[in-house]
């Protein structure tokens, strides 16, 4: 694999908006996992909006830390795999329930190994920010993720309910 970790841009845009469609009608259709949650927080068809808003600079009202949205591209095949949301630091539900790292895979690509590999590559990103002990949390039932986690040295520390969900806590020392 030969992927690479790159923010959206205009000239990405036709090719974001293929995997955003897709996997939005995933969502709809099927009632899949919206993860990570932040590509779905603005309308990618006002894509400048979108790519303006994409990430957060300061801690906000509603609870938002600072963040870095990234966008997996696959550049043997030119095309865009999955996304990843990097929150600078974890405030109380963060640390409870939702991590450093928010990331999914769009549908047409998932179980290739390409989750393993794109959190990989945000832990290198969360050095460069000198996060030094990372937090990823996964749905209990997502065996999926939790390989991924795991595959990258992940160690369970606990299951919490949220929402009427089991959610597994994983911690990755860098």
């Amino acid at each position: 694999m030969n992927l690479e970790l790159i923010k959206a841009t205009n000239e990405s845009k036709e090719q974001l908006s293929e995997m955003l469609t897709e996997w939005k009608r995933d969502i709809i259709v099927n009632h899949t996992n919206a993860s990570p949650w932040k590509i779905w927080a603005y309308d990618f068809h006002d894509f400048d909006h979108y790519i303006k808003n994409l990430n957060t600079t300061e801690e906000t009202k509603n609870g938002w830390v600072p963040d870095t949205t990234l966008f997996c591209f696959d550049k043997d095949r030119n095309i865009f795999v999955g996304a990843v949301n990097i929150r600078h630091y974890l405030n109380d539900t963060l640390l409870k329930t939702g991590g450093h790292i928010g990331d999914g895979i769009r549908p047409s690509e998932r179980r290739k190994g390409y989750a393993t590999a794109m959190i990989g590559l945000a832990l290198e990103e969360c050095k460069k920010l000198g996060i030094r002990k990372v937090l990823l949390c996964c749905d209990k039932d997502n065996i999926g993720s939790a390989k991924s986690i795991r595959n990258n040295g992940g160690v369970l520390e606990n299951e919490v309910e949220a929402d009427g969900h089991m959610k597994q806590r994983y911690w990755i020392s860098l």
